[in-house]
């Protein structure tokens, strides 16, 4: 680490004590700067990455809710509007009880450089609640999302801020918000990403994600002649981007053998295909059930509870494989569970959710140089099909499914050759997380140092 990065990291973690994640986000970014800061002192001048690494504006508030026997709850909301240079502010409202502002800001941070790489014009930004909509009726999560947006509607707007779903935030959630933002604001604006597709939404946003990550992949293992066609793989989550990367992966010719949820993980020897796919979305899609109940309907599938025996690693990581998924959420693999990933033959990490490995596991691949995507390259084809509805949105048009699809794998395309083409330049060839940091910076800061010192 160089003197330069060590002052940063200080002073970072001076000025925002115990918020670990977002430290976390703010050294792996900054450690791959390093020599493009050296090339361009300018940057440095201007305290550029000093500028980035601040949000523009952070917005906490409470939201009070009633529950259906008419008790009053308290949750805490907030915003990240990280950076605003090259577009509104874009990413994603979190609805879960870990949520807090080092989360947040975190996730904000991966955001720039992820919109960035997309090459569309959304700036960054990050937000949700310590809400948790499990075990909660329609209505408790309707009163939950009206009072949310109460306060949030005063600060976004279809070119000022476009919030998106994440964890806990799915097309339920969506409806509710958009409707109260509607009312509030008395216009139909897109001002949310993730809509129903009778009322704006995009064909394929639901799938953008787990499809993108996909496509990334693909387009690492053509690098090395190779295609994911027989290829076993890993893959973490049950929800809406775990569903489409597996969904992707069986087309695709790959054998998908592993997914999970709150509750525990499954292992199916046979693999997944199209039939236990679709009942699996409708065990979580429809009934919001847990995954025992796919081991229970599917006895070639072994059921693993979540406690895993007090032990330090997630036995899904621990299982044959060529390639591997986490498409669940941030710092689901560790050290060990890296090493067992390594010792069982994956030779493909593939990042679906946000930060989903610890920053000891993220060292010890790229360390041994195998195939490695972070997310923020890696998971972008949600984000910039969100970029795509709000383009039709702002022409009232909607694009077909294949139109979609097609962009999408542009791309998805674009960004491997960025993030690879970036690291060749800056010394690291062939190291996607730092090509990806490095693509992703160039822009910002092009556009930074163009709008002054703002």
């Amino acid at each position: 680490m160089s003197s330069y990065v060590q002052k940063l990291m200080a002073e970072v973690k001076s000025k925002n004590a115990a918020e670990q994640e977002f430290h976390e986000a703010v050294k792996n970014v900054a450690e791959s700067l390093d020599p493009v800061l050296e090339r361009y002192p300018q940057y440095r001048q201007a305290m550029v990455l000093e500028r980035i690494v601040e949000p523009e504006r952070t917005i906490t508030f409470r939201i009070s809710w009633v529950d259906d026997a008419g008790r009053t709850h308290v949750n805490r909301g907030y915003r990240v509007q990280m950076n605003g240079a090259i577009g509104p502010y874009k990413g994603g409202l979190r609805f879960h009880p870990s949520v807090n502002l080092g989360i947040l800001k975190g996730l904000a941070l991966e955001q720039i450089f992820k919109n960035s790489l997309t090459t569309l014009p959304m700036g960054a930004g990050y937000g949700g609640a310590d809400f948790d909509p499990k075990g909660k009726s329609d209505r408790e999560v309707m009163r939950f999302c009206q009072s949310y947006m109460n306060e949030l509607f005063r600060y976004i707007g279809p070119n000022t801020d476009i919030p998106d779903g994440d964890i806990g935030v799915g097309g339920r959630e969506i409806g509710y918000l958009f409707g109260q933002y509607r009312k509030l604001a008395n216009e139909f604006a897109g001002v949310l990403t993730g809509k129903g597709l009778n009322w704006s939404g995009s064909l394929m946003r639901s799938e953008a994600t787990g499809y993108g990550v996909v496509y990334f992949a693909t387009e690492m293992l053509a690098a090395r002649g190779e295609t994911l066609n027989g290829k076993t793989c890993l893959v973490s989550g049950s929800g809406k981007v775990a569903q489409s990367a597996i969904e992707k992966l069986i087309e695709l010719g790959a054998t998908v053998v592993t997914f999970s949820d709150s509750s525990g993980c499954v292992y199916d020897p046979n693999g997944m295909d199209h039939d236990k796919l679709e009942w699996l979305k409708g065990l979580k899609n429809l009934r919001r059930g847990h995954i025992r109940e796919f081991a229970e309907k599917y006895p070639s599938a072994e059921y693993i509870s979540a406690e895993f025996g007090g032990l330090d690693e997630n036995p899904l990581w621990a299982r044959k494989a060529d390639c591997a998924f986490p498409c669940a959420t941030q710092h689901e693999i560790n050290r060990t569970d890296a090493e067992n990933l390594l010792r069982n033959g994956v030779m493909l990490v593939c990042e679906g959710a946000n930060m989903p490995l610890t920053p000891d596991a993220m060292k010890l691949l790229t360390d041994r140089r195998i195939l490695y995507a972070p997310g923020k390259a890696a998971n972008a084809g949600g984000v910039a099909v969100s970029g795509l509805e709000m383009a039709q949105n702002s022409m009232r048009y909607a694009w077909t499914r294949e139109e979609v699809d097609s962009r999408l794998k542009i791309i998805m395309k674009g960004i491997h050759k960025a993030c690879l083409d970036a690291a060749a330049e800056f010394g690291t060839p062939g190291n996607v997380a730092n090509g990806a940091n490095i693509a992703g910076f160039m822009k910002v800061a092009g556009a930074m140092m163009d709008q002054g010192v703002i």
